[in-house]
């Protein structure tokens, strides 16, 4: 069989088709998953049939796209509000799913052409914004208030008005993000593979970066297996089940990776106002429920579950194992301080990016001829902001140390192979 044919045969194992599978395959995971995590949450029992149009705005927040609350009692009521939230559960399947069908095609190959990879993957990020773009103008909504008896109630039997709230996505936010989303997840799927082909140019690059980045989503994926662990004994022993298989359909992540930093000494600023809260342990709930912004750190959750001085232990131990895996899979030539230098930078890199995907900002406020909340438990705020500077330092301490004691154990255990030429 002639070279051209054998080409021919490549570029159709990832034509249109294979994008279209991927995108579709896509979207529908992460729409499953956001579906059951809001059928656990009560959602389901959502009026006017508004729940198609959540699941739209779950999967289209999952992917960075912000949505905007908005109401209107014509003069007699103001509404303002924002929410800027990642399920990253949701967020997780998705990625794990178009990254996987990504390289697929790709598998069995040493090498590839630049020009080959950039046209599958423009395939893929072709379709997946015309899919956002719809799934964006979907997630929108609006409904009725019900207000009941008291002072709110009677002011709008008085004026004659129905207040309705409402929510609508971002569109061209959502579908910029979210195109964002989709390249960083196939670069990302490139990084973490150890046999996916890459073109010619980069091949120098993979020693470094792919050891490194293996490592990353070992360590990420282990803190979620963990948090799958916890919310499953904490579902049998103390009961709710439904409100823990919400937590584990759509915020796992959030809870997991948050604990992660944690751990390394990282510290987040944040305030529960209001009926709202977070989806996480309740020790959170009780530090940041304050009347201003908290500081949350080791120090200040040790305060309600002393439990929490096993978050650097656990980091310690897995980290050890995931820097030994990285050096036993590294070219013997690579050096421990070089192994350590490595580790840092790439765990640095992870913790950034949960500093930025675990973000939390939901704000609702109801006025009514200028006057506030009237009492009916309809306002509230949760913010959830990190410290970077406090979270990137030790990041980078803790994979120094890590990196470099991880080395010594897998010079003297393992076989690794010769380095590169």
């Amino acid at each position: 069989m002639s070279s051209r044919t054998l080409d021919g045969l490549a570029i159709a194992r990832h034509g249109w088709a294979q994008a279209l599978v991927t995108v579709l395959g896509g979207l529908i995971a992460m729409g499953v998953v956001a579906a059951l995590g809001l059928w656990a949450a009560g959602a389901a029992d959502l009026p006017d049939g508004s729940f198609p149009k959540v699941l739209a705005a779950t999967v289209v927040t999952a992917v960075g796209g912000s949505v905007h609350l908005s109401g209107d009692a014509g003069d007699l009521a103001g509404t303002e509000g924002g929410l800027t939230v990642m399920p990253l559960s949701v967020t997780l399947t998705g990625a794990l799913f178009i990254g996987r069908s990504f390289l697929r095609p790709l598998r069995h190959r040493t090498v590839t052409g630049a020009p080959e990879l950039a046209e599958w993957a423009a395939r893929i990020v072709t379709l997946w914004v015309i899919a956002l773009l719809g799934l964006a103008l979907a997630a929108r909504h609006t409904s009725e208030i019900s207000l009941e008896e008291g002072t709110l109630g009677d002011l709008a039997d008085l004026f004659g008005v129905t207040p309705e709230v409402g929510f609508a996505a971002d569109v061209p936010l959502t579908v910029l993000i979210g195109l964002l989303w989709v390249a960083g997840v196939l670069v990302l799927a490139l990084l973490v593979s150890r046999g996916a082909p890459l073109p010619g140019r980069l091949l120098r690059f993979q020693t470094a970066a792919r050891p490194a980045a293996h490592a990353m989503l070992h360590l990420l994926l282990a803190f979620v297996v963990i948090g799958v662990a916890i919310a499953l004994v904490v579902a049998v022993t103390r009961g709710r089940p439904a409100e823990t298989l919400a937590v584990l359909l759509l915020g796992l992540p959030n809870a997991a990776w948050l604990a992660l930093t944690l751990g390394l000494g990282a510290t987040w600023d944040g305030r529960v106002e209001g009926p709202f809260g977070l989806p996480m342990p309740h020790a959170l709930d009780e530090v940041l429920r304050t009347g201003d912004v908290s500081a949350l750190n080791l120090s200040t959750l040790a305060e309600h579950d002393g439990r929490v001085w096993w978050l650097p232990v656990v980091d310690a131990v897995l980290l050890l194992a995931v820097a030994f895996v990285m050096a036993a899979r590294s070219p013997a030539g690579v050096r421990a301080w070089q192994h350590a230098v490595r580790l840092a930078a790439a765990l640095a890199l992870t913790v950034l990016m949960i500093c930025l995907v675990g973000r939390i900002s939901a704000r609702f406020g109801l006025s009514v001829l200028g006057i506030g909340d009237l009492g009916t438990g309809l306002s509230g705020q949760v913010l959830l902001e990190p410290r970077l500077p406090a979270a990137l330092g030790p990041a980078l301490l803790w994979g120094l140390t890590a990196g470099f004691a991880g080395a010594l154990p897998a010079r003297r255990t393992c076989r690794r192979g010769r380095p590169d030429g």
